[in-house]
């Protein structure tokens, strides 16, 4: 391994979906710069790696690149992760890794489970290109504009939501686009792992019924279906559920 930045994914849920080669990287970094170092405490503890760790979140991540130049041109080795997944695509990670290649310090990435890509396998959505939106704006008018952006595209649409948010998500989608089918995936790879598939007044009221009178709880990812596909029209009917 040579000095530089190697942004390494990690595991979304459970621990055995990390890589031989993310191990090796950890086990060789002389710094590993984490979203949040008690949550990859957990992971490295699991694996009995002693790294250091140096937090790098959305608030320092600037300062944090001049700290990894600085130990590159040291001949130190840094390791990004973030707390599930792959940094730099909704996570930390993106700032960093420009600022680093701009300094002209070795950066490499070591690729690993995403909850973007695996949920767009489960929905059977996918098979061409898709719009990674992440979450959504918070503010009314901005997440509305953007949500009816986003579906008129001719692709599957990703996003994430709080699972506190999530049936007022449903219920706007039910009012713009009350025949579109789409997935709703809840704590991909762990161990209460479930799919919904269906139209969104059909998720509301699968998720009615299946959490009534207790609040929903896990990572939310949504996959809505294409808004032109001969696949999306055919499968408004078709609902279900896999856990």
């Amino acid at each position: 391994m040579q000095p530089g930045l190697y942004i390494v994914g990690t595991p979304i849920g459970n621990l055995q979906d990390i890589s031989m080669r993310a191990l090796e990287t950890l086990r060789g970094a002389d710094y590993i710069l984490a979203e949040d170092t008690r949550h990859t405490r957990h992971l490295l503890t699991h694996y009995q790696i002693r790294g250091r760790l140096v937090s790098c979140h959305r608030f320092n991540e600037n300062s944090r690149a001049h700290f990894v130049i600085g130990q590159a041109r040291a001949g130190r080795i840094c390791a990004l992760v973030t707390n599930a997944g792959m940094p730099g695509v909704s996570d930390p990670g993106a700032r960093l890794a420009r600022v680093c290649r701009g300094a002209g310090v070795y950066l490499t990435v070591i690729p690993g489970p995403s909850a973007v890509t695996a949920a767009l396998a489960l929905s059977g959505y996918g098979g061409g290109g898709y719009a990674m939106e992440g979450f959504l704006p918070r503010k009314p008018g901005a997440r509305r504009r953007r949500l009816e952006a986003l579906l008129a595209m001719d692709l599957p649409v990703v996003l994430f939501e709080s699972p506190y948010r999530l049936a007022a998500l449903l219920e706007e989608l039910r009012e713009l686009l009350p025949a579109r089918p789409m997935c709703v995936a809840r704590e991909l790879t762990k161990l209460n792992e479930e799919c919904q598939w269906g139209t969104a007044g059909e998720l509301l009221a699968q998720l009615a019924e299946r959490f009534a009178g207790r609040r929903l709880k896990g990572e939310i990812v949504l996959v809505v279906a294409p808004a032109d596909s001969a696949e999306a029209r055919s499968g408004a009917g078709e609902t279900g559920s896999v856990e």
